[in-house]
């Protein structure tokens, strides 16, 4: 069964000088269909590199993206990977009804939480996430309390790169490693239109 290759983001270079500086993203606007349509931030916020466009990706086994989100750059990840995993579709072989959950998750310390793991847990979805380092030392410092450390398979954790490799292939596209679109929901159909050629 092909599981999850990998979940990670993409801090885009700095943007043009629209949009919000800092704090949550705007709720937005919802279009006729009742679909979210452009967010009131623009997905453009202030981090380190300036204004920035941040891209979340679940890649598979293949290198092929099963689902693509994109936010404001200053925004955390974990918030954002229920998103993502909400978002998969994966074609069944006999027909019927796409796929919605992964054989496997493989992420990055960023996505380390409890609410992440109770999710995954809840969907009976296996994952390999590693723990952050001021989890451990709570963990320990609470004795017995603190409870068992999450499992990790170190050896399957090395195939979390084949998200990075297809990262660096995205950003080949000068349009999506440089956004040049105002709008969110022009920059996300650039990101989608590069990912279905690259895919061909």
């Amino acid at each position: 069964m092909g599981g999850l290759g990998g979940l990670d983001r993409l801090p885009g270079p700095s943007a043009r000088r629209w949009g919000t500086e800092k704090g949550a993203p705007g709720t937005g606007r919802t279009g006729p269909d009742g679909l979210a349509a452009e967010p009131d931030d623009h997905a453009l916020g202030r981090s380190r590199g300036g204004l920035t466009t941040k891209i979340h990706l679940a890649v598979d086994a293949s290198f092929h993206v099963l689902a693509a989100v994109i936010t404001a750059g200053q925004r955390g990840d974990a918030p954002e990977f229920t998103k993502v995993m909400e978002r998969i579709r994966m074609p069944r072989t006999s027909g019927g009804r796409p796929r919605t959950r992964p054989g496997h998750v493989l992420a990055d310390r960023a996505y380390s939480s409890r609410s992440i793991r109770s999710y995954l847990r809840e969907r009976q979805i296996p994952h390999t996430i590693p723990e952050k380092r001021d989890q451990a030392g709570h963990r320990l410092r609470r004795g017995s309390a603190g409870g068992r450390p999450p499992a990790f398979d170190r050896e399957k954790y090395k195939r979390r790169h084949k998200v990075e490799c297809r990262f660096a292939l995205l950003k080949q596209a000068r349009g999506v490693a440089t956004r040049y679109d105002k709008l969110a929901v022009r920059y996300e159909a650039t990101v989608q239109l590069t990912l279905i050629r690259q895919s061909l």
